[in-house]
């Protein structure tokens, strides 16, 4: 939500700046047909080089954009008290009490306490998957680490297709701007020789097909973009916190020690201090 208010206020600002200029917004309404040029030609190029599917994640994906991020500090402190807690069962019990727990996650008693989690099927696959491996034995935590490491990268590949598909056709705009002011500059041509008003309204209309090409471009597709990978930084620091609580329970770590691995992980910005973490873990035990 915060992006598209962003976004709205600099083209209000913009716009702004052009009022106070002397400019009227007449020209933009006379101009429509520059933007169904325009647009018509981003949506061309995006179908083009994505796809349906991409089409429709990119739609998905934009409406997600309506809610808050939901890997904020509280959440991922929650996410260190849920490991502790199933860790402690598996030191506790034997990989074999646990073992209930990874086959449905939605119904245990501690993996389905987690909302986020549990609703995140990247993150609950990734930690169920990934404990049946140890709980199954044979494999050693080198191997173990390169495993995780595949799936985190498939991911991530599949992650920054919307970003990088809003950020590409972004940067095809200017150039889809410049074509829809060639072909008004085309039309303006036929006019020579007639009132120079109509000559000089025909220019204007033009020149704004090259001005709404940088404008969507750097003030629309370039922050979305940006955005969207922001929300799939923090993701990262989600799932990363499960691989390091892995990595450091299959080198036999105690659960507190796994569980200050993967809070190291979390940025600065976002990190519940050790106490936090200890305190919670303890108090939910």
């Amino acid at each position: 939500m915060f992006t598209i208010f962003s976004i709205a206020l600099g083209l209000t600002l913009v716009f702004t700046g052009y009022l106070l200029h002397g400019g009227s917004m007449v020209i933009f309404v006379k101009a429509w047909t520059e933007f169904i040029t325009i647009l018509g030609g981003a949506l061309g190029i995006f179908l083009a080089a994505n796809g349906l599917p991409v089409v429709k994640s990119t739609i998905a994906s934009l409406l997600n954009m309506l809610k808050p991020d939901p890997y904020t500090k509280p959440a991922l402190l929650e996410l260190l008290v849920m490991l502790y807690k199933i860790l402690n069962l598996a030191r506790r019990e034997g990989l074999l009490g646990i073992e209930v727990h990874l086959e449905d996650p939605h119904k245990s008693s501690i993996l389905g306490a987690n909302k986020l989690f549990s609703h995140d099927h990247h993150a609950s696959a990734f930690f169920c998957d990934t404990m049946k491996v140890i709980v199954s034995g044979g494999v050693k935590p080198h191997d173990l680490a390169e495993m995780m490491e595949m799936d985190l990268e498939a991911a991530h590949k599949e992650e920054t297709i919307v970003p990088d598909a809003i950020y590409n056709a972004g940067d095809a705009m200017p150039a889809v701007g410049i074509c829809a002011c060639v072909l008004g500059v085309i039309i303006t041509l036929g006019k020579i020789g007639g009132d120079p008003k109509d000559l000089g309204a025909a220019i204007g209309l033009a020149l704004v097909g090259t001005f709404a090409g940088i404008l969507f471009a750097y003030i629309v597709f370039f922050p979305v973009s940006k955005a969207l990978g922001k929300r799939i930084e923090t993701q990262s620091l989600y799932i990363g916190c499960i691989r390091h609580a892995i990595f450091s329970f299959a080198r036999g770590e105690a659960p507190m020690t796994c569980v200050e691995f993967a809070r190291r992980n979390i940025s600065p910005f976002l990190r519940p201090s050790s106490t936090e973490t200890e305190t919670a873990a303890k108090a939910k035990k």
